[in-house]
């Protein structure tokens, strides 16, 4: 019995190395432990291959550019290339212009939402970085809890050229470049406001002093005249 690695098993039957840990955690393939490491044996992935959940394959294409203009030959090439290869029927072809640094994408999201429905058992895409950039782990096991498999043509490299590298990374920089302006802009109201708040809580300091000098010389006027009568009545006295 020829007993295979994770990666090497998913590659035999043609999907992505966390559809078929899924699968084995459900129960719908064979595992062998060979200490802390699982292996699977040819037998069950050709019982795999066989069962009714592979079989009928209603194949969903997903490609995908970043976003820069003169990329549209790009995303006929990628879906040339996946209809080429596909073995089952092609159902539907979902397209997005956008980095794949971004979470919520049109076509992604139509993609996801027909899944739930069943309407195809695989995804396939010319690159793992075509799902997304980051967190694609996360995007296919929520298919593979749908039924759908995620199938990469190409699973080493990246589609994406050095252009296509430079929009995403600058995709990335204008965003926390947006977040810390708003929290800049946020931090300078909100000192304002407390400045502006201090200064109504402090007493009017130059009312006083003001009313203070205002009644000194008064007084002093008073008292001179006073003098300036006692000294005329001596006078004529």
């Amino acid at each position: 019995m020829e007993l295979l690695r994770l990666a090497v098993a998913a590659r035999r039957v043609g999907v992505h190395p966390g559809t078929l840990r899924l699968w084995a955690n459900e129960g719908r393939v064979a595992v062998v432990w060979v200490g802390r490491e699982r292996r699977f044996s040819s037998e069950a992935l050709d019982a795999l291959t066989g069962c009714p959940d592979t079989a009928g394959r209603r194949e969903a294409l997903y490609v995908r550019v970043s976003g820069s203009s003169g990329q549209g030959s790009s995303l006929a090439a990628q879906e040339a290339e996946l209809r080429a290869t596909a073995s089952g029927v092609v159902v539907a072809v979902f397209k997005d212009r956008a980095s794949g640094l971004r979470e919520s994408r049109p076509g992604l999201d139509r993609l996801v939402k027909r899944a739930a429905k069943g309407e195809f058992t695989h995804v396939r895409v010319t690159h793992g970085d075509r799902l997304a950039r980051f967190g694609a782990g996360w995007l296919i096991q929520v298919l593979a809890h749908h039924r759908v498999t995620v199938e990469v043509l190409h699973s080493k490299g990246a589609a994406g050229g050095m252009e296509e590298l430079l929009d995403d990374f600058m995709s990335l920089v204008a965003t926390f470049a947006g977040r810390m302006y708003g929290m800049r802009s946020r931090e300078a109201r909100r000192r304002l406001l407390d400045e502006a708040g201090g200064r109504m809580k402090q007493p009017v300091l130059g009312a006083g002093a003001g009313a203070g000098a205002g009644a000194g010389p008064g007084a002093g006027a008073g008292a001179g005249a006073g003098a300036g009568a006692g000294v005329a009545g001596e006078v004529r006295g």
